[in-house]
């Protein structure tokens, strides 16, 4: 039976001239071999809760243990067994593709030639070979996301905690991420923790979910647990040409709106009259959806 990776209790992060805590009393925990995600908007707390838990950032109180060991207690602990993927990663900058990855597997405790067929293996397994002896300070945005992602996995941390890890990608290596981590997750049995404010791309590979907002979990569960919140309402996207809206019903009102679209969360039961009082002599496209983690994401923002 598996163990738990990290737990939080009642965690505490109060900025000096700041009226509201970044971190408001937080208190979960992270399973081994689990991938969690965090949820949230800029500013809702993520990079704060995970820059303590990667013992980054002191907290004001509350404590946090990995593995069973309070991470205050040694400050080797958390490096040697946690893999943390920045939403910067500026320390790079001096080193190679190659050489970064090398010293982050030998810094990890792998020997010298352990270290230098990880580097190999990463390279190939993330497609960063080609680009293995330029410097990383000469990057683009989406070679350096992928250089930080291979830092931070090389020499197999049980735990790898990742900010934002596709941002900066295009859709191809984004897709090929997620496969590469979910694929790492099942082979090795890492434990992977995902902060993103993409609810739609978490959905592809998250197991259970905390969603964040001012500082505070509004939810936390698996995709499945949380989505009966919303079970009975059913997604309708409506396409139509730029500022020609068709009409909606009495008592209906999208929820997200734009030159040519508008999208409604609409009761199962409702969902007739919308479509029978529809002018669909406006309507270009029709869509209708069951609840996904994105819908639910805003279900608890709001």
């Amino acid at each position: 039976m598996a163990g738990i990776a990290y737990e939080v209790r009642d965690l505490v992060k109060v900025y000096p001239k700041q009226p509201a805590p970044a971190v408001d009393g937080v208190t979960f925990h992270i399973d081994e071999g689990e991938i969690f995600g965090l949820l949230g908007d800029n500013g809702a707390g993520k990079t704060t809760l995970v820059r303590q838990m990667v013992n980054l950032l002191r907290p004001t109180s509350g404590g946090i243990t990995l593995f069973g060991r309070d991470i205050r207690e040694d400050p080797r602990h958390v490096p040697a067994l946690v893999g943390y993927m920045p939403q910067s990663g500026a320390a790079l900058n001096r080193l190679t593709v190659g050489e970064a990855v090398y010293f982050a597997g030998h810094l990890r405790g792998l020997a010298r030639k352990a270290a230098a067929r990880e580097r190999d293996l990463l390279l190939e397994e993330l497609r960063i070979g080609p680009i293995r002896d330029k410097s990383s300070a000469r990057l683009s945005g989406g070679q350096r996301r992928l250089l930080q992602l291979g830092v931070a996995m090389a020499g197999h941390p049980p735990v790898l905690i990742l900010d934002e890890p596709t941002n900066d990608l295009d859709p191809v290596n984004r897709k090929y991420v997620w496969d590469v981590l979910r694929r790492w997750n099942a082979e090795h049995g890492t434990t992977i923790v995902l902060i993103t404010h993409d609810a739609v791309e978490a959905e592809k590979v998250i197991q259970r979910v905390g969603i964040v907002q001012r500082g505070r979990f509004t939810a936390l569960g698996t995709p499945r647990e949380l989505k009966k919140t919303i079970a009975l309402q059913v997604r309708v996207e409506l396409a139509f040409e730029p500022g020609d809206p068709p009409g909606l019903p009495a008592g209906m009102a999208p929820w997200r709106e734009g030159p040519d679209f508008l999208s409604l969360m609409v009761d199962h039961a409702d969902t007739p009259e919308l479509l029978a009082n529809l002018d669909f002599s406006k309507v270009t496209d029709i869509r209708l959806h069951s609840a996904t983690l994105e819908d639910l994401y805003l279900h608890y923002a709001s």
